[in-house]
């Protein structure tokens, strides 16, 4: 999961720096992630992993990092798995 979400936010995240020069705990607004790009990239993550994202988790907080992005996705697909 985590290779995909890299390999998203590279092709969509528009960021100044490569993407294998940020640590999962990166702050990725700081970064230079936009508030388009994070639109861009949640189409993308939810095209990649097949599912949708809910309103009450699109907020910045999902997408602050990868680790913040990747366990966000996974609770997505947990919360699919019990329903």
């Amino acid at each position: 999961m985590n290779q995909t979400i890299r390999e998203l936010l590279g092709r969509l995240g528009g960021l100044p720096v490569t993407v294998t020069e940020l640590d999962d705990s990166a702050d990725l607004y700081a970064a230079g992630l936009s508030s388009f790009a994070s639109v861009q990239l949640m189409l993308g993550i939810e095209e990649a992993f097949d599912i949708e994202f809910p309103d009450n988790l699109l907020n910045r907080k999902s997408f602050a990092s990868i680790a913040a992005i990747e366990e966000t996705v996974s609770m997505i697909l947990k919360a699919r798995e019990v329903a």
